[in-house]
């Protein structure tokens, strides 16, 4: 192989390298010394910008209608929403299976336009458009798979498909250890914070943090491992709305 190829070759894997490391920089989570915790805040980019404007800003009932939307848009009949909450940078949304009330997916919709993933922004994180959350939900879930939920994010109406139907419920932490975990998570980084009852999910529970009477944040326990992941892409809480 003459050096001018080789040369080609270094090139293209620079540029994968540049475009993954945010990615996985993101979702990476530091050693701390109970082995729990978020490491770089997705909500302040890479570097700390936040590019995004306060204009043009989508509705909390034009949100809902996306999610629904999107949910309709999988073809699963026994998905449907469970709940839509608004924070300051998105607005979330639980997915659950009717049939055994089980969670089955986590959303996002971004506000406004820009980026609150530094350079990951520009091809992840459009204005309205509903796409995966990030960590947890794409990362331990057992069932539904979240490669099969970038078209929501490239706009299309494809949705999330189940890939592995046979998967359990059952996972060996119970909801009465993973807050254990997520007490212990606190105690460490967020003081006064208490925790609502987990919402399981395929492979993890998620659990609503309160500090002062209302909600401060979220966080998701493995139900393998034990291990905790902040949520640290919200920001402020605003309003919820219950579809159970």
């Amino acid at each position: 192989m003459d050096r001018r190829a080789t040369g080609l070759i270094l090139v293209v894997v620079g540029v994968i390298g540049l475009l993954a490391f945010p990615l996985y920089a993101g979702l990476a989570w530091n050693d701390s010394p109970a082995g729990y915790g978020p490491s770089i805040p997705w909500n302040t980019g890479m570097m700390g910008q936040r590019t995004w404007t306060a204009s043009g800003q989508i509705t909390f009932e034009e949100a809902v209608a996306r999610f629904q939307d999107y949910v309709a848009a999988t073809g699963n009949e026994d998905l449907a929403l469970l709940e839509v909450m608004e924070f300051e940078n998105n607005y979330y949304a639980i997915v659950y299976e009717k049939s055994t009330g089980i969670g089955a997916l986590e959303l996002l919709i971004d506000k406004a336009g820009g980026s609150r993933f530094g350079m990951m922004g520009g091809m992840m994180g459009r204005q309205g458009v509903v796409y995966p959350e990030p960590g947890p939900n794409m990362m331990w879930n057992t069932k539904y798979d979240m490669m099969m939920g970038m078209g929501g994010m490239m706009g299309s109406r494809r949705g999330f498909i189940s890939s592995n139907p046979s998967a359990s419920g059952n996972m060996p932490i119970t909801p009465e250890q993973a807050k254990g975990y997520a007490i212990t998570y606190l105690n460490q980084y967020i003081s006064g914070g208490s925790l609502e009852d987990p919402d399981q999910f395929y492979g993890y529970y998620t659990i609503h943090i309160v500090k002062d009477g209302k909600i401060y944040g979220m966080l998701s326990v493995n139900g393998y491992t034990g291990d905790v992941w902040y949520h640290s892409w919200h920001g402020y809480f605003i309003q919820e709305k219950d579809f159970s």
